[in-house]
């Protein structure tokens, strides 16, 4: 067994083997961090790399906190029946891992999201470590392999769901009988009948 292999295996079950320790002992201090945190190298090297991360110019790994459940709404200031105040079972029909991504695109405007996958998670909280990729760096231009993200087309991607994350969100992840009006999206197909 390669040495991305052993890693694959270790965080295949967390709890049973030594991240989980060293996810207790790391999660006290990125929970004091603020919630988009830009770090020198991924946490887990073999999903990083499984997903286009490269250990060179042009690419940064970010980490990002996301508070789970369901959306928190306001308070409404006038009278209502606690029934039909609107405040629970108010879902933002995208996943943490989306959401965590348009986070990080917030926060670094000059970059691409290309990918992010799972770190950790308590009782609050879950962590997503973000690949992001600058399209306008001459390294990344002149790699065949990702200049394809320095397009028009890729601009804004994450916003669009057209990340790994987005696209599962949107039901792109299924094919034939059953998922006809999920192309080229929801909203496209609204109204229609079969």
């Amino acid at each position: 067994m390669g040495m991305y292999k052993y890693i694959r295996e270790a965080w295949k079950s967390p709890k049973e083997t030594y991240v989980g320790d060293l996810l207790k002992v790391r999660m006290i201090k990125w929970r004091r961090e603020p919630v988009v945190v830009r770090i020198d190298r991924p946490t887990r090297l073999d999903r990083a790399r499984s997903l286009g991360y490269q250990a060179k110019q042009g690419y940064v790994m970010v980490r990002v906190r996301v508070r789970k459940g369901g959306r928190k709404r306001p308070r409404w200031k006038g009278a209502r029946k606690p029934s039909k105040m609107g405040q629970v079972k108010y879902s933002p029909k995208k996943s943490l891992q989306w959401i965590a991504e348009e986070k990080a695109a917030r926060k670094f405007p000059n970059l691409e999201v290309l990918n992010s996958y799972w770190v950790g998670e308590d009782g609050m909280y879950k962590w997503f470590e973000v690949i992001m990729v600058d399209p306008h760096h001459p390294v990344i231009k002149a790699d065949p392999k990702i200049n394809w993200i320095t397009g028009k087309a890729h601009k804004g991607r994450v916003f669009r769901g057209l990340t790994s994350a987005g696209r599962k969100g949107r039901g792109l992840r299924n094919k034939g009988k059953g998922a006809e009006k999920v192309r080229p999206s929801v909203r496209a197909n609204k109204g229609k009948t079969k």
